[in-house]
């Protein structure tokens, strides 16, 4: 079994699904192997020969960018192998070079940096105010970040306008109930994209030779780029199974009824992998008959008739001798599940980056924010400290489907066991825990364990800001090696936090925020808009809140995001238990996720989204701190209603 982490997911650490199913189908004794197409893409993109083959379509296209690229050409081709080994951690000392702003040719991404210079009395030093003075390698990382921006420009307007590094043709599978822009897209001719996606392909399975292969689609922006993959793989190597599997799959394909798909792959599986894989196995290997699969789609033809009505007692032959033209029925996806208990987590084994080159990936610095760099720079080993979320209640939130709602813990020891033999086969100490929202016990029981075994590790994570995380473990957690932590403020007002049923309030998520930075560890919220009901004066109250929260350094770090209602969540299930009512959904064979909804209240939240947006940008750099938030917003709105100090009231009570 090979399995296949297709573009584009993250170039700075492997997406950590074909980790988790390496190591456990290894511990059953399956031949499972890796590979990360993601990462291979870009680099074999910008390698000189991609680069010459980028140039011949850059010759064709009459914009700036692509001017840029051509006039340029030389040098790119020069120092692009240069920068690609300097964010790949092999030549530190070219960050001198990178910083004189003389080395790489610069094009339309640098001008941004112009809009970082706030005072003129910085001397014009355009990242002087970035989180305090960048130092001389992240200096260095985010010119070269930009420079490698410049590039994928280039790509996207010379040979696919849908290309990028994190969501490649994402609006071909995003919420698409049908099939056909995908299928138009795949029967295209490749470009130089899809060429060397099938030149990767090519080499995958010479060097491999699996007998099934599995793509892992964690996103709608690695859909197109995956059945690229699968179409090469049928045209060939016809006689490997192909199995899709993965995020997408399991939040958007549960409805699958689209036979087109199948196409391109044998089976699609849902949910955690590890039963679907283990009974597919069995049953390529002739032990499990295809009515014994476990949560899996599958093509299949309608049985085979006779043309015409049948006339009388069934003849086969007619009663004439002469056999009657015979035709199939329709042709169907059926989706198969034979009820069998999931592989408990304490038993799914330890995740392995075996066979992944895990020396090339990128540390990219896009993002001038303390927190979003943590994904994005450095390679991190993935890691699970729980299956689904032990709170599992939010109204926003995919609480129905199994990745949330199956929630199993693992022992602190087996934990640490993992990290232990992860890092031991990586030589990093740096993990991410990827739960939706991981438990203080399990994260209390974790650290003790690491403390108590004297293994010393850097780790960051999501949580709930509950009042379990006391000042004291807060401590604790830091002792253990937690350098940061996110949680969900969400729309920062007690109304809408009831609502949505997340179990917390502004004054208690101050006060455990404000524990974490004490201990030395770097907060970052999830902070959302236009959840229903939420009124212009609740929304101006979020910022307020979120300003003081600022204010008082319980947060270093933010962003807003808005809402998005899913037919999984309890807002899509029950809208009228949230005061909206849901647009139709579109007919469609294939994916189902996000519906669009009518909330009476009217708020125009795309213009409040601008100023929210700005004032926490400004916030995040200690600007406008002890302003008025209205001065944020692009639209009159009301004063706040919040009082300047109630946060400051929440924190004399910690």
């Amino acid at each position: 079994m090979l399995s296949v982490i297709p573009p584009m997911t993250q170039l700075n650490t492997p997406y950590p699904s074909t980790a988790y199913l390496t190591g456990f189908l290894r511990s059953r004794g399956v031949d499972a192997r890796q590979v990360d197409l993601a990462l291979g893409l870009v680099l074999r993109l910008f390698s000189p020969a991609g680069l010459t083959e980028l140039h011949t379509a850059a010759k064709a296209v009459d914009t700036p960018q692509a001017q840029w690229f051509c006039a340029e050409f030389e040098r790119i081709l020069a120092v692009t192998p240069r920068v690609i080994a300097f964010l790949q951690g092999r030549d530190a000392t070219l960050a001198h070079r990178i910083n004189t702003r003389a080395f790489l040719p610069e094009g339309a991404r640098f001008a941004a940096l112009d809009h970082y210079v706030h005072d003129e009395d910085e001397g014009g030093d355009p990242l002087a105010w970035a989180f305090g003075a960048l130092g001389l390698q992240d200096r260095a990382r985010h010119y070269a970040t930009l420079f490698l921006n410049d590039l994928a420009d280039v790509l996207r307007e010379a040979v696919d306008e849908r290309f990028e590094f994190v969501r490649y043709a994402e609006k071909l599978a995003a919420a698409q109930a049908h099939f056909d822009p995908l299928a138009e897209a795949l029967a295209r001719e490749p470009h130089l994209i899809d060429r060397t996606l099938q030149q990767l392909t090519d080499e995958a399975l010479a060097a491999h030779t699996p007998d099934v292969v599995l793509l892992s689609v964690p996103f709608p922006g690695s859909v197109y780029a995956a059945l690229r993959i699968a179409q090469q793989i049928k045209a060939r190597a016809p006689q490997t199974t192909v199995v899709l599997g993965g995020g997408y799959v399991n939040t958007e394909l549960r409805e699958l009824s689209e036979p087109r798909l199948f196409d391109f792959v044998d089976y699609v599986t849902l949910d955690g992998g590890e039963r679907p894989l283990l009974s597919l196995l069995e049953h390529l290997q002739g032990n499990r008959s295809r009515q014994r699969l476990v949560r899996t789609f599958l093509r299949e033809e309608g049985d085979e008739i006779a043309a015409g009505p049948p006339q009388g007692d069934f003849d086969p032959l007619g009663g004439t001798g002469e056999a009657k033209p015979r035709t199939r029925g329709p042709t169907v996806v059926r989706y198969v599940n034979f009820v069998e208990p999931d592989i408990p987590f304490e038993d799914v084994g330890t995740p392995t980056w075996d066979g992944l080159p895990l020396g090339e990936y990128l540390s990219l610095l896009d993002m001038l924010n303390p927190m979003n760099r943590l994904w994005s720079d450095g390679r991190w080993n993935k890691l699970t400290v729980a299956h689904g979320c032990y709170w599992k209640k939010c109204s926003f939130c995919d609480v129905s489907l199994d990745y949330i709602s199956r929630y199993e813990a693992a022992s602190a020891a087996t934990l640490v066991d993992r990290i232990e033999a992860i890092v031991a086969e990586t030589g990093q100490t740096g993990f991410h825990f990827v739960d939706e929202a991981a438990p203080p016990k399990a994260l209390k029981a974790l650290a003790e364990e690491l403390l108590r075994r004297g293994v010393a590790i850097s780790w960051w994570g999501n949580v709930r800001f509950e009042k379990t995380f006391t000042p004291e473990l807060a401590e604790l957690l830091a002792a253990s090696g937690c350098i940061a932590i996110s949680g969900g403020l969400e729309v920062a007002s007690d109304r809408l936090l009831k609502l949505m049923k997340k179990g917390v309030s502004v004054e208690q998520v101050a006060r455990v925020t404000k524990a974490f930075a004490d201990a030395g560890i770097l907060v970052h919220a999830y902070l959302m808009y236009g959840f229903p009901t939420q009124t212009v004066q609740d929304t101006v109250d979020a910022l307020e809140y979120v300003r003081q929260l600022f204010e008082h350094g319980c947060l270093h770090s933010g962003f807003f995001h808005r809402f998005a209602c899913t037919v999984h969540s309890p807002v899509g299930r029950e809208p009228e238990a949230y005061g909206v009512r849901l647009q139709p959904l579109p007919e469609g064979r294939f994916a189902k996720n996000d519906v669009a909804f009518i909330d009476p209240t009217g708020t125009d939240h795309d213009a409040l989204g601008q100023g929210l947006k700005k004032g926490l940008y400004n916030f995040m750099h200690g600007i406008g701190l002890e302003q008025d938030v209205r001065r944020w917003f692009p639209v009159k709105v009301p004063r706040p209603t919040v009082h300047r100090d109630c946060i400051g009231r929440a924190l004399a009570h910690l």
